[in-house]
């Protein structure tokens, strides 16, 4: 090897490692594997003063959505839309029953939120939520956002059951 090689070998910058995209930090046009089906990110919704997010994942042209929340142990729940309608937003019961199953209100809260991609709500904006939970772990989770309601319905992903395939370049 040339004296000059050697020299221009030395002063050569090294790349820093890119660090890896975790399920918090992945964004719409990253892949997603969840309970063994991969599907697409599309869409992010992102609460920050909660730590939490909303991804919205397509497989094909089935659409679910991965709640996402970032404590001392992480949270996921994988929701399906579901029909629903409330004629008022000040008026959302404490329990809730759906074909025979019963849901009690767990938690509510409002905060901003923001938005990337394809999501429910297509703009950022004061959201509130409610999410409710059954006696066998299943969840209910209602949202609301300029003038609009959403409804989900949902279950636990276990931690391990979660993997990025491939992520943007």
């Amino acid at each position: 090897m040339s004296l000059f090689k050697r020299i221009s070998n030395l002063m050569k910058k090294t790349e820093t490692p890119r660090p890896e995209k975790t399920i918090h930090t992945v964004v719409p046009g990253d892949f997603v594997e969840v309970s063994l089906v991969m599907y697409e990110i599309i869409g992010k919704t992102t609460n920050f003063m909660r730590n939490e997010a909303m991804l919205t994942l397509k497989d094909g042209r089935d659409i679910q959505y991965l709640y996402t929340e970032k404590r001392e142990k992480p949270t996921f729940i994988l929701f399906t839309e579901i029909d629903g309608r409330l004629d008022s937003y000040h008026e959302i019961p404490s329990t809730i029953t759906l074909e025979d199953t019963t849901y009690y209100l767990e938690e509510q809260y409002s905060g901003r939120s923001g938005v990337q991609g394809s999501t429910a709500f297509p703009s950022a904006g004061e959201q509130s939520v409610w999410i409710f939970q059954s006696d066998d772990r299943k969840y209910l989770r209602i949202e609301w956002q300029d003038g609009r309601f959403m409804f989900y319905e949902g279950e636990d992903v276990l931690t391990g059951d979660i993997e990025i395939l491939q992520g943007k370049e």
